[in-house]
């Protein structure tokens, strides 16, 4: 019998925000039923590209959509401790929809639910002090709205993900190791039973995020940043049964033009038709499918999620953003025929 080739375990996923439609801007957004509806249609936006395990598309700020009904006194029962019953992510609703209706094809969706990491909230709102008891408040928060995603009925939670993206960057996070282990661990405690990642911008807290029990799968940035896998200790990684979601596409747009601009010496952002072809030109899925073939070569099936390096919100167009997931669809099929 022929062994089966590389890749099949791995899932192919996105990490959430989404290009808003034209002419929409987020200072406008209401949450109200016209704007489920233009949730719903980014999400089958994805599902449409191959994104096989779609993030809701995350067009609100990442920090403010939980720190104000967090920060919210009708809303809380102590400072920075949210209401269970007022922990919701409103996006989902939009979900909910979506789901109904495959269901009644015979289909199930399979989805991603992102929240943003205490840490990151609370550098957002306190910056260089380290109150732990405000910080342990905002991760049970946050637990809460994870809770609160895992009651919805005609979709299943495949994945969440923390989201912490200035561990690591951020110089103003003040805070001992273990005070920011626990936080994690409070935040991670309803995902029993599901893959809980956290998504990472720098390798640096990986071994931290590693102990953490909650805690199964560790984004990592690879796509711009390739070294970073260097800096990930396989062994460990075992230790922990722990996984990696791997980045193999450049999101990073406003570089990555930048780049091409130097190199063709011109300004693409003047040329939007121009600006498509050479980004997609310079992100095919023949390189991503090398990016994932690479970090297949270091970690093999510790490898369980790869995708974008982050979310796509910056990029010019819905349409751009579309294609670019598409792309990476192209990548890892083919990778798991091989």
């Amino acid at each position: 019998m022929p062994p089966e080739p590389p890749g099949q375990e791995i899932r192919f996923d996105d990490i959430g925000s989404y290009p808003l439609p034209r002419r929409v801007r987020r200072e406008e957004i209401s949450l109200d039923e016209p704007y489920l509806d233009m949730v719903e249609d980014a999400l089958l936006q994805k599902i449409f590209a191959g994104v096989e395990i779609p993030n809701y598309p995350q067009f609100r700020n990442m920090i403010r959509m939980f720190m104000d009904p967090i920060e919210d006194p009708a809303r809380s029962e102590h400072p920075y401790l949210i209401k269970r019953d007022a922990a919701r992510i409103f996006e989902l609703e939009a979900l909910e929809k979506a789901g109904s209706r495959m269901m009644e094809e015979g289909r199930r969706l399979q989805a991603r639910v992102c929240v943003t990491g205490p840490v990151e909230l609370y550098q957002a709102a306190f910056g260089l002090t380290d109150y732990s008891d405000l910080l342990f408040n905002m991760a049970e928060s946050v637990a809460r709205f994870l809770k609160g995603a895992l009651a919805f009925r005609s979709f299943d939670v495949a994945v969440v993900s923390v989201d912490e993206p200035s561990l690591g960057i951020s110089s103003n996070i003040i805070f001992e190791e273990d005070d920011i282990e626990t936080a994690l661990e409070t935040t991670t405690r309803p995902c029993n039973g599901i893959d809980c990642e956290v998504h990472l911008h720098s390798p640096l807290f990986v071994e931290l995020c590693c102990r953490v029990p909650g805690i199964n799968v560790i984004g990592v940035e690879s796509a711009a940043n390739p070294d970073y896998l260097r800096l990930i200790d396989l062994e460990m990684l075992e230790e922990h049964e722990t996984y990696i979601r791997a980045g193999i596409a450049r999101t990073d747009i406003h570089s990555l033009v930048a780049t091409l601009n130097d190199r063709l010496e011109t300004n693409l952002w003047a040329e939007p038709e121009r600006l498509e072809r050479e980004v997609h030109g310079a992100e095919s899925p023949d390189l991503m499918e090398q990016r994932l073939a690479e970090a297949y070569r270091i970690f093999g099936q510790r490898i369980k999620y790869a995708g974008p390096d982050c979310g796509l919100g910056s990029w010019p167009s819905q349409e751009m953003a579309s294609r670019h997931l598409a792309n990476c669809a192209r990548a890892i099929k083919s990778f798991r025929g091989k």
